[in-house]
């Protein structure tokens, strides 16, 4: 099959495409990205086509298995969990209404804290408050993976212990 040959049968799918498309993800903007990345892989992996075999079928293929690929993508990355114990969010009633923490303390006062601590307890403060996973931490600092996590808990609480007299 030549290139012009390949590019006018992908463009004669293009509308059961988008229909298949749609079916997967009920939703017209995700159904338009998912057929141009299935045009896009369609065209980079053209030399995988084997002469004289269903292209429609090759092509519904490459769709449906970029649908998958992308649906556990997405939740693999909603429920990312490192392990690690969450319990030191604020623990308050819902039925409560909370002033917001900027009324507690300014963020001089907290960065004020956080710099007063032990560069060991700091840094990887600092590095997980900069978005960085206790994994990230780990390797930059060539900690061991618990260190980390029960360095940055003991910085909560000496934080939480520190700023406990604006707390009420």
């Amino acid at each position: 099959m030549t290139q012009v040959q390949f590019n006018n049968a992908l463009l004669g799918l293009q509308d059961k495409l988008l229909y298949y498309a749609l079916s997967l993800t009920a939703d017209q903007e995700k159904a338009q990205d998912l057929l141009q990345e299935t045009f896009l892989k369609a065209l980079t992996y053209r030399d995988k086509f084997t002469q004289n075999t269903n292209f429609k079928a090759w092509i519904y293929t490459i769709m449906k298995n970029t649908f998958i690929n992308n649906y556990r993508r997405n939740v693999k990355a909603k429920n990312t969990f490192d392990g690690a114990n969450n319990d030191f969010h604020l623990k308050f009633s819902k039925d409560r209404i909370y002033p917001s923490p900027d009324s507690f303390y300014s963020s001089k006062e907290i960065i004020k804290n956080i710099n007063a601590l032990e560069n060991e307890y700091k840094v990887p403060f600092k590095m997980f408050l900069d978005g960085y996973k206790y994994k990230e931490i780990a390797d930059k600092l060539n900690l061991p993976l618990g260190t980390v996590k029960s360095r940055i808990f003991f910085t909560r609480k000496k934080l939480e212990k520190a700023l406990k007299e604006y707390a009420n």
